[in-house]
């Protein structure tokens, strides 16, 4: 290969890498991704849970689905979107941790809007396989139920946020409650251990979400 073919090469090969970069090169794209790591999303639901207008949820789509980083299919007159395969959710992971590492302005966001984060006692992935293992904890997936349905961590019950408050009589007392929900910047499983603790319930919190745990090989159940 001559010297010239080695820079076409090379030049084709980089503007490719770059297709995939430019796609994930938006705040509202990546939020994007990961409510599609949860489950498979209409349009219409994206935008409803992001607060974009359908018209910006679909053009952020068809950017993601031109690099290939999503899939769609049909039902009717609607349009579902789910994520190509589960490299997208690591690229996506991995770009999340990185910034965490390398970005202090995360940390100052963190403790800005979620102050009493560190009172709720962080259960990290090797305790929460241990507890699991051991049997004595309730693990609480607090997601909306279609989320839980399309994917859950083995052994996990299916008690949404929304409805927690009417349903505490399902969930025994003599027991730690560990609740977990869509990821690290997910609040739903902080407002629900606050809950929880506020009705006498021994209770702390996943720091990851669903995705990170299934991205690991671990047992999950559900979406199949």
């Amino acid at each position: 290969m001559d010297d010239s073919t080695k820079r076409e090469f090379k030049d084709r090969l980089y503007e490719q890498f770059e297709r995939a970069a430019q796609a994930l090169s938006s705040a509202r794209r990546l939020e994007l991704l990961d409510l599609l790591a949860q489950r498979e999303w209409s349009v219409e639901a994206l935008a409803a849970e992001t607060g974009m207008s359908v018209a910006n949820t679909s053009r952020h789509l068809q950017i993601l689905r031109a690099a290939q980083v999503v899939e769609v299919r049909r039902e009717g007159s609607y349009l579902f979107y789910r994520l190509a395969d589960e490299r997208v959710f690591r690229a996506y992971q991995a770009l999340r941790e990185l910034a965490e590492v390398r970005l202090a302005e995360i940390d100052r966001i963190v403790q800005t809007f979620l102050k009493d984060r560190n009172a709720l006692d962080g259960v990290s992935v090797a305790e929460l396989r241990r507890r699991l293992k051991d049997g004595g904890v309730v693990v609480l997936d607090v997601r909306p139920e279609g989320e839980y349905r399309a994917g859950h961590i083995a052994g996990a019950r299916s008690v949404p946020l929304a409805e927690l408050k009417a349903r505490l009589h399902e969930i025994p007392k003599d027991q730690e409650v560990v609740a977990y929900c869509r990821g690290p910047y997910c609040v739903f499983a902080d407002e629900a251990v606050a809950l929880l603790r506020a009705r006498g319930y021994r209770a702390r919190r996943f720091e990851l979400g669903f995705p990170d745990y299934k991205a690991r090989g671990l047992p999950v159940e559900g979406g199949g």
